[in-house]
C-alpha cells in the first residue's frame, strides 16, 4: 500500500449525505471506489444549510486539524444548493469560492470543487448561473472543477429520484450518480 492522503470534504447538506438511506453521501462512496482500498481517509465537514460566506470563514481551522502536517492532503469543495436557498448572490459566492481557492493554494493544498446538481426544473436556470461562475473562479485557478448539473438535469434516473423526494435531496441513486461523476473526472490524479 502507498501512502495514505488524507481527504477533507467541505460543503453543505449534499455533502453530508442528506437522506442518504446508505449514509454515505456522494463523498462516502468516491472514497470506497478509490484504489488501493485504504489509500484514503476521509473527513467530511459538512454544515446543514450553509452557504459559502459562512464556509469561506470556517473551514480552514477545521480542515488543518485534519490534514497530515507532513502531507498528502486534498481538499474537496462540495458546493450545493445552499447560496441560492439564502440568497447569496453569484458575485458573492464567485468570491467566497475565491477566497477558499487561494487560501487552499497558499497551504499548498490540491483542491477539486464539486458544482451543484440540479433540484426544481424551474429552479436550475438559476442554479446554472451559480455553476458557471464556480467553474470560472476554478479554471482560473487551475482547480479541477465537476459539473454535475448538466449532466444531471435531463437524466431519467435522478430525475425520478428527486421527484421520488418532492425534489428536496437525492437519495441513493442520485448521490451515486454524483459520485460517478468526481470518479470520472480525473479522480484517481488528483488524489495521488
Amino acid at each position: 500500500m502507498g501512502t495514505e492522503t488524507r481527504v477533507v470534504f467541505i460543503g453543505d447538506d449534499l455533502v453530508a449525505g442528506r437522506e442518504d438511506p446508505r449514509a454515505q453521501g456522494w463523498p462516502g462512496r468516491v472514497v470506497a471506489r478509490t484504489e488501493p482500498p485504504g489509500s484514503v481517509t476521509s473527513y467530511v465537514l459538512a454544515v446543514p444549510g450553509e452557504t459559502t460566506t459562512a464556509l469561506a470563514t470556517r473551514w480552514e481551522a477545521e480542515a488543518l486539524k485534519r490534514f497530515n502536517p507532513s502531507g498528502p492532503n486534498r481538499l474537496v469543495v462540495g458546493l450545493g444548493w445552499s447560496d441560492f436557498d439564502a440568497g447569496v448572490s453569484v458575485a458573492r459566492a464567485r468570491l467566497n469560492l475565491a477566497n477558499i481557492l487561494d487560501k487552499a493554494a497558499s497551504l499548498r493544498v490540491p483542491t477539486m470543487v464539486v458544482g451543484p446538481p440540479p433540484r426544481k426544473p424551474e429552479e436550475n436556470s438559476q442554479l446554472a448561473a451559480f455553476s458557471a461562475a464556480y467553474a470560472e473562479v476554478a479554471g482560473r485557478r487551475e482547480t479541477p472543477y465537476v459539473e454535475t448539473l448538466a449532466p444531471l438535469t435531463d437524466h431519467e434516473q435522478w430525475l425520478e429520484d428527486m421527484h421520488a423526494s418532492a425534489f428536496t435531496w437525492p437519495a441513493q441513486q442520485g448521490y451515486g450518480l454524483i459520485a460517478w461523476l468526481v470518479l470520472h473526472s480525473n479522480w484517481e490524479s488528483f488524489i495521488k
